[in-house]
């Protein structure tokens, strides 16, 4: 998973002793989960190729046909509108406001579900997805905006991790509807699941941090009582919002995307590129999208559905072992864990398709795919998936960190298209074996670029990891501290 960051969110205020520490509060719990409704829906959008188009591409069920590279655009459109909106959100947060944005996409995610479940020929189909996608860039950087200006540091690890959760169910209900329905019933359940969404966002407030940019002092402290509680002393808060907002005007000339071409800056964007590009191109995506294709045509003697659900538990179960290991066996052994995993199990998976494309008798070997599958989505969720957006809120310099974080997102979201909509014609290039072999190399590649390039920054203060890394120190935001859609692969 895509965040644009803000480039300097962190509140500092000092506590008095004898003051109870902050306690979480129900309206926060409330809108972690009104946003994370989002994620859900983002979620959805992203697995919902894997099971519609083996339907999609039946005739005896489609009205329309349905080509093979119609089919690359089916998946490929989305990720690619999806760079759109991650482009255009930027600026939409900033002067609609974060809540306002989110609450934004609500409709236009509606519309392109009925777009798709009512289509009459593959343009409405394209359509909607690709509406559907351009929802999807807005709401992978503002979602993660929005919590982190909204809850309190005490619990931003815990309720962070409310989206990336919902994603992976929002996946999991794609894998598991699509046992039982065709594409149109699916994408009817689809256009359902953003009315809760939409409904919940009317009940929480807009940022106390973008009412404060925007001069609206008295919005912002009603935001924070609303937010802290009605007993709460959100004075000491509300001082340190408009003390840093100040400070970010004060610098908002040098902010500028020339900053990203200095040598300083250069090495920890050029780490931050790496890794997106690593993640992308080890195929996560490619794999999410058709994981049903895959499966039928591997000839596995488990039905492709069942599979697909089974992946799906298993991209859900290992979001939260990734969430207990990251900070105490570190970022790069994961890093080194999941290069492993996914090289040996893409390799393997090539292996099978030869044999299989050759004329081998690989009946006995039925159960290899899944098994194949569920350690390279462990290994995925566990290094690839999470730590690049993890560390690119570490290492990226708080002066560069709006910036670069856009360019990180959308570079991300580039590959993502490549991806997706080239991985038919790889298919139809070099055959499966040859696509898997290819993604196991990148990840050959990648685990020497872990090695060399990517420093570990395990029990290390912000203000160390940018000395360290340029030189000087700066305060740097605490959304870094929020953990991204894992799902945006």
């Amino acid at each position: 998973m895509k965040i644009l960051m803000r480039a300097d969110t962190h509140v500092s205020f000092s506590v008095p002793v004898d003051e109870p520490k902050a306690k979480c509060t129900y309206s926060q719990v409330l809108a972690a989960l009104s946003v994370s409704m989002g994620s859900l829906v983002v979620g959805f959008a992203s697995s919902y190729t894997s099971p519609a188009l083996v339907s999609m591409t039946n005739s005896t069920i489609t009205s329309f046909t349905v080509t093979p590279q119609a089919a690359s655009w089916v998946g490929g459109i989305m990720p690619l509108a999806g760079l759109m909106g991650g482009i255009a959100g930027g600026p939409f947060i900033e002067y609609l406001g974060r809540r306002n944005t989110i609450l934004a996409t609500a409709v236009p995610f509606i519309i392109s579900w009925l777009l798709i479940a009512c289509a009459v020929d593959v343009a409405m189909v394209l359509c909607g997805r690709f509406l559907a996608g351009f929802c999807v860039g807005i709401a992978s950087l503002s979602l993660p905006v929005y919590l982190g200006e909204t809850v309190q540091p005490e619990v931003r690890g815990t309720l962070g991790l409310l989206p990336t959760a919902f994603g992976n169910i929002g996946i999991l209900v794609g894998f598991v509807a699509g046992t039982y329905m065709d594409w149109s019933m699916l994408a009817f359940l689809g256009s359902a699941l953003p009315v809760p969404f939409l409904l919940l966002m009317f009940l929480i407030p807009e940022t106390p941090r973008w009412y404060v940019s925007r001069g609206r002092e008295e919005r912002a402290r009603k935001a924070l009582i609303w937010l802290r509680g009605k007993e709460a002393d959100v004075e000491p808060e509300l001082k340190g919002l408009m003390r840093s907002q100040a400070d970010a005007d004060r610098q908002a000339t040098q902010n500028t995307m020339l900053e990203l071409l200095k040598r300083s800056n250069l090495k920890p964007l050029s780490i931050s590129l790496g890794l997106m590009f690593f993640q992308q191109l080890s195929g996560i995506n490619a794999v999410i999208f058709y994981t049903v294709q895959i499966f039928k045509d591997a000839g596995s003697t488990i039905d492709g559905n069942l599979c697909t659900i089974i992946v799906g538990i298993v991209n859900f179960i290992a979001t939260f072992i990734a969430t207990l290991l990251i900070d105490r066996a570190g970022r790069k052994i994961l890093l080194y864990v999941s290069n492993v995993a996914m090289i040996l199990t893409l390799f393997v998976l090539g292996g099978f398709f030869y044999c299989k494309s050759t004329g081998m008798d690989t009946s006995e070997f039925g159960w290899l795919p899944l098994s194949c599958f569920v350690v390279y989505i462990l290994g995925f969720s566990l290094g690839f998936g999470p730590i690049p957006w993890l560390m690119m809120g570490e290492i990226l310099p708080a002066k560069i960190r709006g910036s670069a974080a856009s360019v990180a997102t959308a570079f991300n979201w580039s590959c993502t298209f490549v991806v997706t909509k080239s991985f038919q014609d790889m298919i139809d290039f070099m055959g499966a074996h040859g696509a898997f072999w290819m993604f196991g190399a990148i990840c050959f590649v990648g685990l020497f670029f872990v090695i060399i390039y990517v420093p570990e920054t395990q029990g290390k203060s912000l203000e160390d990891i940018e000395r360290k890394m340029m030189g000087r120190v700066r305060r740097m935001s605490s959304v870094a501290n929020i953990k991204p859609l894992s799902f945006n692969m």
